[in-house]
């Protein structure tokens, strides 16, 4: 019987800026309100359409998805799919090639 691949750690807010507060010598607290200010604003910025970029992690941007007919998985019946935005990431070079 195979054995199921171990899954991967899953990093918080909290986890980050207790690195943060630790390797900046910051309180806990100030760190962790610093980080949640950053995705208040990076939030802020992508409701407003620009592109946000973060140089040494990638870009995100807010993209349109058109309207479209899809199909019920069930039934098959074709169903109609509402036009929507979502945010996407693109990693940048350096990123890429430290995974």
């Amino acid at each position: 019987m195979a054995k199921k691949a171990p899954s991967p750690v899953t990093v918080t807010l909290k986890h980050l800026a207790a690195d943060i507060a630790e390797s900046q010598d910051l309180s806990k607290k100030r760190a962790e309100a610093v980080l949640t200010e950053m995705v208040e604003l990076i939030t802020r910025h992508l409701k407003k359409g620009d592109r946000v970029r973060i140089v040494g992690l990638g870009i995100l941007q807010v993209r349109k998805r058109a309207a479209r007919t899809g199909r019920n998985p069930a039934t098959g019946e074709p169903i109609h799919i509402k036009a929507s935005k979502k945010v996407a990431f693109r990693p940048v070079k350096e990123l890429k090639e430290a995974i």
